[in-house]
Parts: C-alpha cells; sequence; structure tokens
C-alpha cells in the first residue's frame, strides 16, 4: 500500500509540471572578443520562435529577453561588422534565470568583396591564441556525460589524447605526460591542486573541491599551448567562475555521493549591479556517519568546502573581482575496520590517517584603458597542506610510528595582463606573474634499528618563480592568422631559468576546413619538496643534493585538421610529437626517472637526482563529435600512442603511461515529457591498454619474506586492458518557480575487474590483485529557486 502511495505521489509531482508553459528570463551582456568592449547594436534572436523574439543591445551592450520557454534553446547574435555568433541548446530553467556573455570576433575588410559562409564555432577554445590543442567545454558536459561525478577532470578524460591514471582518484593523463604536468588556473590566477585528499605536490584527488555549480564555460589544452600559459608541460585547465545574479536572489540546494550542498546568489542592492556568489558542501558519507548510517567502507572520507566570488562591475576605477575556494579533508583507515580481501593499503597490521587543506583568495581589478586596450592586475593567496601517519596495530606489541608527514605551502602572487587590440587583424598581450614560495616540509620513516630517517627537511623557506610572456596575433585575412609568443620563468632557488618561444597558424583552406600547426618549448619546475630531500652523509650530517635541478622540459609540435561536416557535427584529428629533457633521473645507473611521477597517492622521495633523463611522445588523436541537437549527441575519441623515457642506465623504457591506445564512446538522448519536463539516458564506454608497472621477482621475494620488485622488466609487462561501462539517467522538472533534477548514475555496469595494482603475499607466496572501482553508484537530487 505504501509503495503505491509513493508512486501516485510520484506521477503527480511529475505530471504537474506539465500542465503550462513555463518561461524563464534570458539576458547578458555581448562584448569584442579580443577587447572585451561592449557591443552596443546586437542583435540576439530566438531561433524557431514565431512570432518572432528577439532584442538588441543597449550602450552597455546589455540585452534581455522575457518570457523563454523553459527547455534547450538556441539563440543567433549578429551585428554588423561581426562574424554572427550561434548559441546551442542553451538550458533554460524555471528556477534560475540565464546569464550570457557572449563574445564576438569582428570581420576582417577586404579589398575585393568576397562571401564568406559563417559556421557554427563548435568547441573552439575561449582563447583567442590558441590554435592548436585546445577546446572550450561547457559545465552542462560535466553533468550530462556518464560518469563524470560532476568534475572537469573526470569529463576531460573523455577527449582525445587523454586518459584517466585509476578510477580512485581524478588524476589524468596527457598525451603519456605525467599527470603532475597539468597546470589549474582559475580566474586567471594559478592555483594549487583543487582536489581532496590531494598529496603535496599532486594535481589530482579522489574529489574535486571546485564546484561545477559555480563554474561557467572554460578551456582544456593538451599541448602547445599559447605562451600566458608556463610552469606547465602535459596541458592546462583554465577556468572560469561565473558571477551571481545581480537583480534576483536565487538558491540552490543540492544532496549526492558528493556532498551536501547549499548556494545561495543574488545583488548586494537594488541600487548596484554588484553581485555576490557563495556555495557550501559537506561530505554526505561523513553526515551518514554521524547518524550511525555505515556503507561498509574501510574509513569514512570526511570534507567540506567552500567556494565565492564578489563581482563589483565597471566603473570609472574599473571592475573588481573577488573570489575564493578551499576545501579540508580526513580520513582515518584502521586495519581493524578493514576487510581481509582489501589490499589497498598493503600490510593487514597498519593503520593510515591522511589529511590535506587547500585554500585560495584573488582579487583582480580590470580597467579599460580605451575601447581597445585594457589591463587585468591580479593578486592572490593560496596554501596548501598535507598530513599522513602511519601506525603499527599489533594486539601483542606497542604500536610504532612508522611514517609520519606534515608539510606545506603558502604562496603569494601579483600578476597583470595588459591586452591591446590595434585592429581586427592585430591583437596584442603581455604579462607577468610573480609567485613567492614559503614551504615548510618534514617527514620521516623508521629504520630497522628504530631511529628515523629524515626523507626532506624545510624550515619556511622562501623562494621567487617570476614569470613574464608576450604574445601576438595576426590575421592575414579572416581565414588565415598567424600566433607568436616567448615564455620566460626564473626561480630564484637555484637561480635557474627557461625562455619558451611559442608558435601556430590555423587556416581555414575551404568552408568548413581547417588546418593548424602548432609548436613550442614548455617547462615545469620539479615539485618543490622534491629539491629538500635529504642525503645522509658518513660523517653524520646531511646534504641536500636535488637542490640544483633544472627545469624539464618538452619541446612539443602538433599538426592538426578539423573538419565541420554540418552544423552539429565535426571531424578533427591531430598528430603529435613531444621530446623532454632535462628529466631528473638518478645519478646511479637505475630505472628511475621523474617522468613517471604521479602514479601513487603519494609523492616519491628520490634523492641524488641529476637532470640527464630524456622522453619522447608520439602519436595520433581521433574526434568524431556529433553535438547536442535534435535531443541526442555523440561523442567518439580514439588515442593511438607511444610513450618512451629513458633514465640513467641509457636503456629506453616505456613509461608507466605507456597504454599505447584509449576508445572512448559517449552517447545519450533526451525525451521530452509534457512542456516543462525531461528524461535524459547517458551513456559511456572506455576500453584503453592496461597500465604499464614493475614485476615482481617471485624466487628473490620468497628468500628474503618480502616483496623484491624485478627492475630490469620495468614497464615492460601491463595489465590486462581496462574496460568499463557507465550509464546515468535524469529527470528534469521546471514548475513555476523552480526547477528540479533527479540524477542516478551506475559506473562500471558489467562488474569488470579491472587491476588497480599487484601486491606480493609473504604468506603465501603469491601475487594478490588490487581491483579498481567496481559497480558504483552515485546519486543527485537538485532544487533551484
Amino acid at each position: 500500500m505504501k509503495s503505491k502511495i509513493v508512486l501516485i505521489g510520484l506521477v503527480l509531482l511529475f505530471s504537474v509540471s506539465s500542465f503550462s508553459q513555463h518561461t524563464q528570463t534570458v539576458r547578458g551582456v555581448v562584448v569584442d572578443v579580443q577587447s572585451q568592449s561592449p557591443l552596443p547594436g546586437a542583435n540576439i534572436i530566438l531561433e524557431n520562435s514565431e512570432p518572432l523574439v528577439g532584442t538588441g543591445t543597449n550602450g552597455e551592450g546589455e540585452f534581455r529577453l522575457t518570457e523563454i520557454p523553459v527547455g534547450l534553446q538556441n539563440f543567433r547574435v549578429t551585428m554588423v561588422g561581426y562574424e554572427p555568433v550561434y548559441l546551442r541548446n542553451i538550458q533554460v530553467n524555471s528556477g534560475k534565470e540565464i546569464i550570457l556573455k557572449i563574445e564576438m570576433e569582428e570581420k576582417i575588410n577586404q579589398i575585393q568583396e568576397i562571401v564568406v559562409k559563417s559556421y557554427d564555432k563548435k568547441a573552439q577554445p575561449l582563447n583567442e591564441m590558441a590554435n592548436v590543442s585546445a577546446r572550450s567545454f561547457t559545465v552542462a558536459e560535466t553533468e550530462r556525460y556518464a560518469g563524470t561525478w560532476f568534475d572537469p577532470s573526470r569529463m576531460a578524460a573523455n577527449y582525445a589524447g587523454v586518459s584517466a591514471a585509476g578510477d580512485q582518484r581524478n588524476d589524468i593523463i596527457i598525451r603519456g605526460n605525467s599527470s603532475l604536468g597539468l597546470l589549474w588556473r582559475l580566474e586567471g590566477i594559478d592555483i594549487p591542486n583543487p582536489n581532496h585528499f590531494g598529496t603535496l605536490g599532486s594535481t589530482g584527488g579522489p574529489i574535486s573541491i571546485l564546484n561545477n555549480n559555480l563554474l561557467t564555460n572554460s578551456d582544456f589544452f593538451t599541448g602547445a599551448f599559447p605562451a600566458e600559459y608556463g610552469n606547465a608541460m602535459a596541458g592546462v585547465f583554465d577556468l572560469q567562475m561565473r558571477s551571481g545574479n545581480n537583480e534576483k536572489r536565487e538558491y540552490t540546494a543540492q544532496v549526492s555521493m558528493n556532498g551536501l550542498e547549499l548556494g545561495i546568489e543574488g545583488p548586494f542592492s537594488t541600487n548596484s549591479k554588484a553581485s555576490y556568489l557563495a556555495n557550501y558542501r559537506y561530505s554526505t558519507l561523513a553526515l551518514f556517519d554521524m547518524f550511525d548510517i555505515n556503507f561498509g567502507v574501510s574509513g569514512v572520507p570526511q570534507y567540506q568546502d567552500l567556494s565565492f566570488k564578489i563581482n563589483v562591475p565597471g566603473t570609472k576605477a574599473g571592475k573588481f573581482t573577488m573570489f575564493g575556494v578551499g576545501g579540508t579533508s580526513y580520513i582515518e583507515v584502521l586495519s581493524k575496520d578493514r576487510d581481509a580481501d582489501d589490499w589497498t593499503f598493503g600490510k593487514d597490521n597498519l593503520d593510515f590517517t591522511f589529511g590535506s587543506d587547500m585554500g585560495v583568495v584573488g582579487l583582480s581589478h580590470l580597467y579599460f584603458i580605451n575601447k581597445n586596450a585594457r589591463l587585468k592586475t591580479s593578486l592572490s593567496v593560496s596554501a596548501t597542506r598535507s598530513s599522513a601517519k602511519i601506525d603499527s596495530s599489533f594486539f601483542d606489541k606497542p604500536s610504532k610510528i612508522y611514517y609520519g608527514d606534515k608539510s606545506s605551502e603558502i604562496r603569494y602572487s601579483l600578476s597583470s595582463k595588459y591586452t591591446h587590440k590595434f585592429n581586427a587583424k592585430n591583437t596584442f598581450n603581455a604579462g607577468y606573474n610573480f609567485e613567492l614560495y614559503q614551504v615548510h616540509y618534514e617527514d620521516s620513516f623508521l629504520l630497522p634499528d628504530d631511529n628515523f630517517r629524515k626523507l626532506s627537511q624545510a624550515n619556511d623557506e622562501n623562494m621567487f618563480l617570476l614569470q613574464a610572456y608576450s604574445q601576438l596575433q595576426h590575421k592575414f585575412t579572416q581565414n588565415l592568422s598567424v600566433y607568436g609568443g616567448i615564455h620566460y620563468q626564473h626561480f630564484t632557488l637555484n637561480n635557474t631559468y627557461s625562455l619558451e618561444p611559442r608558435a601556430s597558424f590555423k587556416w581555414n583552406f575551404i568552408p568548413k576546413h581547417s588546418l593548424s600547426f602548432g609548436a613550442g618549448v614548455h617547462s615545469q619546475l620539479q615539485p618543490r619538496l622534491v629539491y629538500f630531500m635529504e642525503t645522509p652523509l658518513p660523517d653524520g650530517s646531511v646534504s641536500y643534493t636535488n637542490k640544483n635541478l633544472d627545469f624539464s622540459k618538452s619541446n612539443q609540435f602538433v599538426l592538426s585538421y578539423d573538419y565541420l561536416i554540418s552544423k552539429d557535427i565535426r571531424i578533427k584529428t591531430e598528430a603529435y610529437y613531444q621530446y623532454l629533457y632535462q628529466i631528473p633521473v638518478e645519478q646511479k645507473n637505475s630505472h628511475y626517472s621523474a617522468i613517471n611521477y604521479g602514479t601513487k597517492f603519494f609523492l616519491e622521495r628520490v634523492d641524488s637526482l641529476t637532470n640527464t633523463g630524456t622522453g619522447q611522445n608520439y602519436g595520433l588523436e581521433f574526434t568524431f563529435e556529433k553535438f547536442l541537437s535534435n535531443n541526442y549527441y555523440i561523442l567518439i575519441t580514439a588515442s593511438l600512442f607511444d610513450s618512451k623515457y629513458t633514465g640513467s642506465d641509457n636503456i629506453k623504457r616505456n613509461t608507466i603511461y605507456n597504454g599505447n591506445y584509449v576508445v572512448n564512446f559517449l552517447t545519450g538522448y533526451t525525451f521530452d515529457i509534457g512542456k516543462n519536463s525531461a528524461l535524459s539516458i547517458d551513456f559511456k564506454t572506455v576500453f584503453a591498454g592496461g597500465k604499464r608497472y614493475i614485476p615482481v621477482n617471485m624466487y628473490a621475494s620468497e628468500l628474503a619474506g618480502k616483496e623484491v620488485l624485478d627492475f630490469t622488466q620495468a614497464y615492460d609487462p601491463q595489465y590486462n586492458p581496462y574496460f568499463r561501462l557507465d550509464g546515468r539517467i535524469s529527470y528534469k522538472m521546471n514548475f513555476s518557480k523552480c526547477n528540479m533534477e533527479v540524477a542516478f548514475d551506475i559506473q562500471n555496469l558489467t562488474k569488470q575487474e579491472n587491476i588497480l595494482l599487484q601486491t606480493y603475499d609473504p604468506t603465501t607466496n603469491s601475487i594478490r590483485n588490487d581491483y579498481q572501482l567496481g559497480m558504483f553508484y552515485i546519486f543527485l537530487i537538485r532544487v533551484q529557486f
């Protein structure tokens, strides 16, 4: 009887939103893409509207469309002298106004009149200087794709040239490079690893601190990126936060496996266009644990985070923006709580505790010198901390601390970017970024003689990283553009520096077809912890043998072909080659190379390194994309690649990331239910080469009674190929004053056992497999009002 009542209630809830068509306001601003100056007189039209619905921008470039029906809507923006802009599949909901920032590109005048047919620039990056290996993505993609956990990193793992390091974390491998080669940038400011349970120096973690409810359209780069990005060799996430509604207060309430969230945004007053935006999240599992609800996990992840943005729009003094993102996380995994088959954390008689904190606060000022020149200056403070402890837990012996770590970094940053649009053909950028690091590292482990050996030591050491760049884009015609830039870095700890030229061109040689080429030098510091590794000396003193390490470097070349078959379908292929050099390797002959960093839950502590290692990555990537239209989308990406390195033993080996191939297939369909509701079903399949590993020397391990690895075969064998099928179903309902979404993800639908790692078990003299995630469920309930 109760189940029937619940079913009837759900039917009534789903049906009540279908009685009449609900509407919403769509408004925003139209600006020039290079100068960012407002464009009065632009026309915004709602496509397929009868009678025609449209409006024009006012003197501030602002527009407003009222009573736009909820659902997926398409808009066209036109203006004399500018390329038209098409906005496809804008999700209009009843509980939240749609606020758009539309950027238009000025046409280049020709001596002879020609007719240029315009096409949608689907997935083109927001950064006009980027010609290759870059694309923009929307917040909707982080939600729509199955298996993304509403996470930008997991979403990007679906793109060509990108693969996930594992199910448990969101580290991504870009073109065979270490996951540590990824740069995170938010609101134009370089930020630390924005993930819960992120170890110092890493770029990933199990759960993202970044909240997709606060993000807007952003860029993702996989190589040969423009000169304004430095201290990165693999890729860049250039993320933007949206501004809060400056006319109306709105709220968001959400509960999912990622956490319980509450959000608020609105104007400071009716007399000002200044706005605020804030969101707080608390761990769902930790909340359940407070009420003694146990999900059978070995340790309950406890975390919380807060994100905010304050936007004060332009006055004579310029535009001011303040933002902040921060989170804290902690987990305790005790041997008494672990299942006998849970081998992820090694020996059964050890207790693990781990915590991490991350936070950044930034203040930016944007000043328009004139309609064609602007200067943006940013000041920020960021901090990250990690702590870890491993204790023994024998019942018949006193506990011992086997390993302890307390490390932190504080970064003070001042940056400026000057942009000048000389005319429709030429745009110039120049800028700098000064970073002061204040670091504290302290970690040690227990030796067999019950004495502790310190691995690294730094007590409030200070160091500067100075970066400067300039870049110019020139458009010969509307169909041919070239780019050139240079980036400079200087690290004061050891006075090393790097000078990095970058160049590219893009040629639309016939309508719908474009050819691009990009090349450049990219360099990156070692994780700062590495510079302070201690080397014990015979007299009992220590030496910092890594302190003079230079930048690692990568020469990158990319050739790209893009074919926009129709306004909704495109094919893209890219071929690339990367030569890596000055990679840290051991001074003694060994297989070791820092090129394999980022594969574990912690940063490897190795001393006595030298910059003599090399590596190379090359591959071919293919993308077929049918953008969301007619209620469905398809994304197929395939990557064939090879990734090799040479250590101090001069033997060329596979890198640990050399899986050789990755194939993704994603699709989804939306069923319109009535006038105000929609049901969406999405699937994702990934098939990839297995992870490389160092095999166990079984004979030597049996003799020693512990695991002994066979380094002569380092990264030669592979685990079995990786396969996973994910599914997602969501239902969206629009009511008169609010909207609601209920979604359910099932990951690894086939319960595929993909190997994460293998460990030697001395009690049975056998290899034990530790597997990645089995079937895993994620739910979401979100209300906006």
